[in-house]
């Protein structure tokens, strides 16, 4: 009989789970999908996509259900060693989905600093091990309670005198009276796998694993770079050549009007910004920058 498909559980709400479709969009997966189905077969591949919730995909991998998972940073190590983690490895960190795990008081709280919590202040969270493990380390005493969903207002409930929760540009806090004393941890979006010790049969989807992998390092490369073309005049091919280096040297290309060539070059998608201008003044002329799909070095 044939085998079962390679299995990837993917969140299926929250702030990762549109970024995540499109990531697998771009590494080339074909599929539809809805709010209210649970798994779909990708239609070019030999994959099924396991739509789950962020906190459940660490489990699926680590017991074999699913092969691969993308979830957050902070819900692996919120599990820890004692449960299971030290069996999932972090395949790849992809890039979205950044926050920070960060402890907060209410703006008129006396605490400055987290070693201003004294024995037994509750703190409020969704994270418990992280935050526990957190003030453990500071020697300081906390009352850590566990808050599944709308932890900013546990102060003003009189629920606890501080919160540790995600945090990614700070507004909800700010909205709630909140402000930050310290960072537990910085989270992101990241592609987690069962080591090969846990697997029944670590060689089984072995190949698909390495081609998905692969696949989205591609995405997250070409994300990060930017394709670029320019015309210039050949005496000037020296000095722009030197200001886009490109992957390992630009393409120059003589054109149909003498003394004109073409140069296409690989730079990275931060450095464009102060690149054009300088590329400009080097005499270089109709210059275009394009998004790249996929790039493998």
């Amino acid at each position: 009989m044939p085998g079962r498909p390679l299995r990837v559980a993917v969140p299926n709400k929250g702030r990762l789970r549109e970024p995540t479709i499109a990531l697998l969009r771009e590494a080339g997966l074909s599929f539809e999908q809805s709010e209210r189905v649970l798994s779909v077969r990708v239609r070019n591949a030999d994959i099924e996509l396991l739509f789950v919730r962020a906190e459940d995909v660490v489990d699926l991998v680590e017991t074999g259900v699913a092969d691969l998972g993308v979830t957050g940073l902070d819900l692996l190590e919120e599990l820890g060693r004692g449960n299971g983690a030290e069996h999932v490895a972090t395949l790849l960190t992809l890039g979205y989905g950044r926050c920070a795990l960060t402890v907060a008081v209410p703006v008129d709280s006396p605490v400055r600093e987290p070693e201003d919590f004294g024995d037994r202040m509750a703190v409020a969270t969704s994270h418990p091990n992280l935050t526990r493990r957190y003030f453990s380390r500071l020697g300081s005493r906390v009352l850590v309670k566990r808050l599944r969903g709308s932890v900013e207002v546990a102060p003003k409930l009189g629920f606890a005198s501080a919160v540790a929760d995600l945090v990614s540009t700070g507004s909800t806090m700010l909205i709630n009276g909140l402000r930050p004393v310290a960072t537990i941890m910085k989270s992101e979006a990241v592609l987690i796998g069962a080591n090969g010790a846990r697997r029944p049969d670590p060689d089984e989807h072995q190949p698909e694993i390495e081609r998905v992998v692969t696949a989205i390092e591609a995405v997250l490369a070409g994300r990060r770079k930017r394709y670029l073309l320019l015309n210039a005049p050949l005496d000037t091919t020296e000095l722009i050549t030197a200001l886009i280096p490109g992957l390992e040297a630009p393409t120059v290309i003589p054109l149909a009007d003498d003394g004109m060539v073409s140069i296409h070059s690989v730079v990275g998608r931060d450095e464009v910004w102060n690149l054009l201008p300088r590329l400009k003044e080097a005499g270089g002329q109709d210059i275009l920058v394009l998004p790249i799909g996929q790039l493998i070095p």
